[in-house]
């Protein structure tokens, strides 16, 4: 078995701090009661109930960045976009364009692999109603600019809905990555280039709330992913 190098030791150990923060005592409470209570649709799953840790290449060049696990999805499965339909939607669009070497993600043994591409929330612990609050956000934010630091082939960052997007420019902005003049404003299929070296893409998130109303549809979700591929070709 390869040995592995020291970005990776660093990012497992950012991954364990993540899975061990109590940071935020009103999503500890829910994502523990959660777990405790379940949905009779998965009454016999072992509910993960912790907070969610990033997954992928550490030698990636794409970066996706989400919102925050679901309460019946990452927060059962420990694996971000895994078991619910955004992930459905996520993964499939990664495996057509190559990202992944299946269309599916529904447990943390499923054998999923990603590939040039790593997976990150703006939020590790799935939110009542799915609405973080600002200082929550400011809680988790950390974890996100460990990862960037040593995250240090990505070229191109996919932020999945407003607050991804508006994350990811405040982690910017405290890592000392120039933003553009006017201050990039969020709208689906937006696409920005920053200081060093970095493309981002604007997306409205796959969660149901936005697929099911056709506000996305699937053509619009992989056409980000088709100019992802196509930019990174050319590097």
């Amino acid at each position: 078995m390869r040995a592995l190098s020291r970005n990776q030791r660093a990012l497992a150990h950012v991954q364990a701090e993540v899975v061990r923060c109590t940071r935020c005592p009103r999503l500890t409470r829910y994502r523990a009661h959660v777990a405790a209570q379940k949905v009779r649709r998965y009454r016999d799953w072992e509910y993960w109930g912790r907070p969610i840790p990033s997954f992928g290449d550490p030698g990636a060049r794409m970066l996706i960045l989400g919102l925050a696990p679901a309460a019946h999805g990452g927060n059962r499965t420990g694996r971000i976009f895994t078991g619910d339909r955004s992930g459905d939607w996520l993964i499939r669009a990664l495996y057509t364009f190559g990202f992944a070497n299946q269309p599916s993600s529904v447990s943390r043994d499923d054998g999923l692999k990603l590939r040039d591409c790593y997976i990150s929330a703006s939020l590790r612990c799935a939110p009542p109603q799915n609405r973080p609050t600002r200082q929550e956000l400011g809680n988790c934010r950390p974890y996100l600019l460990q990862e960037l630091r040593l995250l240090r082939k990505v070229r191109v960052v996919v932020t999945l809905g407003r607050i991804a997007f508006d994350t990811f420019l405040h982690a910017c902005h405290e890592t000392g990555i120039a933003l553009p003049r006017p201050r990039p404003r969020f709208a689906h299929g937006a696409r920005f280039r920053l200081g060093k070296g970095l493309t981002v893409f604007a997306s409205y998130h796959p969660s149901q709330q936005n697929t099911l109303t056709r506000r996305l549809t699937r053509p619009m979700f992989h056409a980000t992913f088709r100019e992802v591929r196509r930019l990174l070709s050319e590097q």
